[in-house]
């Protein structure tokens, strides 16, 4: 079987194991969305929905969030880890999307890309919840652990490996394989403890 067939039989494995597979960040804005894929670095996504909670209440608008102070930013989002620096991330990302967007999120992979506290996952993220136009694959912690275990990619570096998957996986699919490896990484090819037993790829993962 060639990486490419692998590629298709693992999308319709996993999409037959995880119908519902979506996003879980909740959001209603993509500046919103853009705000909760920064929280959720080391975070998970539940706790991410409920801390944007209080931080819209006090900020409800891109623009005040510009203008508010970094560290009342920080002691809102600090229970997400790393406060300092998705406070920072932020406040800076906001005030360019007031300065230079007029407080709107561009739908361009590149422009994100310009975007404080954005890199290659997040931009994927924003491109393909927000606006239905997938330009790659996010990956994450999970899309990792599931692309080196079947073999798809031998790199570590995320760029590297989302082109070693880009390689394999046709673009109608980028969708779907956002969403299907991470909730494969999440409920049963985690990193400690894997559920080989009930998993739908066994037979072709190099780690079983």
């Amino acid at each position: 079987m060639t990486k490419k067939e692998l590629a298709l039989e693992t999308v319709a494995r996993l999409k037959k194991e995880y119908p519902d597979a979506g996003c879980t960040l909740e959001y209603e804005d993509a500046w919103k969305l853009l705000i909760s894929v920064r929280l959720a670095a080391q975070c998970t996504d539940a706790r991410v929905n409920q801390v944007v909670l209080g931080l819209y209440e006090k900020f409800p608008t891109i623009s005040a969030l510009a203008d508010a102070d970094e560290s009342d930013i920080e002691e809102i989002v600090r229970p997400c880890g790393l406060g300092k620096s998705k406070a920072r991330d932020i406040k800076a990302c906001m005030t360019m999307l007031r300065d230079e967007y007029d407080c709107k999120v561009p739908d361009d992979f590149n422009k994100l890309l310009k975007l404080p506290g954005v890199g290659r996952k997040s931009a994927n993220v924003i491109m393909l919840e927000a606006f239905n136009m997938p330009q790659g694959i996010a990956v994450d912690t999970h899309c990792k652990r599931i692309a080196n275990r079947l073999g798809f990619s031998k790199e570590t570096e995320p760029s590297k490996i989302e082109q070693d998957l880009l390689k394999v996986i046709p673009k109608e699919y980028y969708k779907d394989v956002n969403h299907i490896f991470i909730w494969h990484g999440r409920n049963l090819c985690t990193s400690q403890n894997p559920k080989c037993d009930k998993c739908p790829l066994k037979n072709y993962c190099k780690f079983h």
